[in-house]
């Protein structure tokens, strides 16, 4: 399968089936060009990996999608919702992972759970109870009376997703969820979203790590210079090869060792 094919058949009309749909986006800053006429159509119920180098527009292409960015051109469409005509309600079936250092970290874990439920319009009775079963899945339920400020980097990664799941979006939004997290909380983590998108809930995820993507995704896509690369299914965009490799050759960028002389590991000191 050719690379053109393998970008999902996009076509210039958007899919209002899709769970997202994304046409044409750009955005500029300054002199730089961060997303350059990026199209890409991510199916309903896939686990969708976003991969690219760094730089690549991979984050920027998500917040303009998510209805934190407004883009300079192109659309996006959640769920057949176009989300710059409507924002509120494209961003009611949608949860996104904040950053560390986007919430609130004076509260608790439990009432920073409590607080996101209520944002979304839950009752505080109920915003409770699923930031008691959120934290109890998340091994957080220790953690619930201590502020986060105090939590580790793996915790709070933790929290913060627990943030984005509390409202039972139909989509789910995460930029590298997985970063700081230790491989039991990973693993734990990793069981909780295959299970939501076995339900019918699309995950999407932007990663560095190939082999997380290439064994928990059902699909992917190769962003670089703001475009996509390939997309498709993990299979497809692999043609046959390992994931990393493929990556490699699509994105480039690979070089020959420096090979500097002073790199030596103590030969010469010897």
């Amino acid at each position: 399968m050719s690379i053109d094919n393998m970008q999902g058949n996009v076509g210039f009309s958007p899919n209002p089936g899709a769970a997202v749909s994304i046409r044409g986006l750009f955005k500029r800053f300054g002199g730089k060009i961060a997303v350059n006429g990026l199209s890409l159509d991510i199916p309903v119920g896939s686990f969708y990996g976003l991969v690219g180098p760094n730089g690549a527009g991979k984050t920027t292409t998500l917040n303009m999608v998510t209805g934190l960015l407004k883009p300079d051109a192109g659309l996006a469409m959640i769920l057949g919702t176009n989300v710059w005509q409507d924002i509120n309600a494209a961003k009611r079936v949608i949860g996104v992972m904040p950053q560390p250092d986007q919430i609130f970290d004076r509260l608790t874990g439990l009432q920073l759970l409590v607080y996101a439920g209520m944002l979304r319009g839950m009752k505080c009775a109920e915003a409770t109870a699923r930031a008691q079963d959120l934290l109890a899945a998340f091994d957080l339920k220790a953690a619930a009376s201590t502020m986060v400020a105090d939590y580790s980097a793996g915790m709070t990664k933790k929290i913060c997703l627990a943030s984005a799941m509390i409202h039972s979006p139909r989509i789910l939004v995460l930029d590298e969820p997985f970063e700081s997290v230790d491989p039991v909380s990973s693993a734990n983590l990793k069981d909780i979203l295959i299970e939501y998108a076995q339900t019918g809930g699309t995950v999407i995820i932007s990663s560095h790590v190939m082999a997380l993507v290439e064994k928990m995704c059902t699909h992917v896509a190769v962003v670089n210079n703001g475009q996509v690369c390939a997309a498709g299914t993990v299979e497809q965009v692999a043609a046959g090869e390992d994931l990393e490799d493929r990556f490699l050759q699509l994105v480039g960028g690979r070089h020959e060792a420096a090979h500097l002389s002073w790199l030596d590991g103590g030969k010469a000191g010897s």
